[in-house]
């Protein structure tokens, strides 16, 4: 036994640490300090407080209000249910509902069938580098950035009937703002305008993610540049679509700026959006019968927005 090396302090065992958490590939996290803590906390809660009192809340006491009578000036203690009343005066008793959902469906089909494929096809264009393209997504996405109010404006220097552009071309004196008959047509024109640019870039962002070897393949398989968009690339951007699709929905339900800068959504230009002012801050303030017209806009978004929700999902899980 005394031939045995002596066991000096500094040799001892280590004694076992608190093991350091680790990632998948064993890699060491570092551990939050307290102030990372409360930083990731109010960058959590402070956006959530922000959503729920500025959304959820206004839009279920939207819901709420829908099934009561009341002009929002008189004490909470007046307001009368009425249940289902005012969904029943919307759509048998009131004469500007239908013309509004007519406008806002053809407001949809002017966005879905003109300005969207306007706005895929120029994006296809700006995709191939061409000469100044940064210069010409510039001008075609600045509409975007500016509101639908001076959108408005900006084209009254076109459609004015004695000293607008248009009709100076033309030699005629239409008055394109207030002739019912052609008034929506003009402020969907406008709209248009402003539409084609965001869905540019929108599938513009979609085009530069596309894998370069799928439009290869096709070239050696001979494919013309048309067929490989609409067989290969095109089906590639389905999240794109879907979210284009998502979008130019809820412009054409919620499209309120141009029309109501105009003429107040009167005269031809009737939309949902508009009677829901109309009649919730209007000369007669109605807001159970305004909550009731927002409340049926709410209803048709959340379908489209709970399609784009699942399509996302289900395209992370695979």
């Amino acid at each position: 036994m005394s031939d045995l090396p002596p066991i000096h302090a500094d040799r001892a065992a280590p004694t076992p640490a608190t093991a350091t958490p680790t990632d998948g590939r064993g890699r060491r996290l570092r551990l939050l300090s307290r102030t990372d803590r409360v930083v990731v906390t109010l960058m959590v809660l402070v956006p959530l407080l922000l959503v729920v009192g500025l959304v959820w809340l206004p839009a279920t006491a939207t819901v709420v209000l829908s099934g009561t009578n009341w002009d929002g000036i008189g004490p909470l203690d007046e307001i009368e249910w009425v249940g289902g009343r005012n969904y029943s005066d919307v759509i048998n008793n009131y004469p500007p509902f239908v013309p509004a959902v007519q406008n806002n469906l053809l407001w949809l089909a002017a966005l879905f069938v003109v300005a969207t494929p306007f706005g895929m096809y120029l994006a296809v264009l700006l995709d191939k580098e061409i000469r100044g393209s940064r210069f010409y997504q510039t001008a075609l996405y600045l509409p975007v950035v500016i509101s639908m109010a001076l959108i408005g404006f900006i084209w009254q220097l076109i459609y004015s009937r004695d000293q607008g552009l248009l009709n100076a071309v033309l030699g005629t004196e239409t008055d394109w703002y207030g002739d019912p008959d052609v008034n929506i047509w003009a402020v969907l024109v406008a709209a248009g305008w402003r539409h084609v640019g965001y869905v540019m870039l929108l599938y513009l962002a979609g085009l530069k993610g596309v894998d370069p070897s799928l439009r290869e393949a096709a070239a050696v398989d001979g494919a013309s540049e048309t067929t490989t968009f609409f067989k290969v690339v095109f089906p590639v951007m389905r999240p794109i679509n879907i979210v284009v699709l998502v979008v130019t929905v809820i412009e054409s339900l919620r499209a309120f700026d141009l029309v109501w800068v105009v003429n107040k959504g009167r005269n031809g230009l009737e939309l949902i959006s508009a009677l829901v002012t109309q009649n919730v801050v209007g000369e007669a303030s109605r807001i159970g019968f305004g909550s009731a017209l927002a409340t049926l806009m709410l209803l048709v978004s959340l379908v489209f927005i709970t399609v784009y929700l699942a399509t996302v999902m289900r395209e992370d899980r695979r």
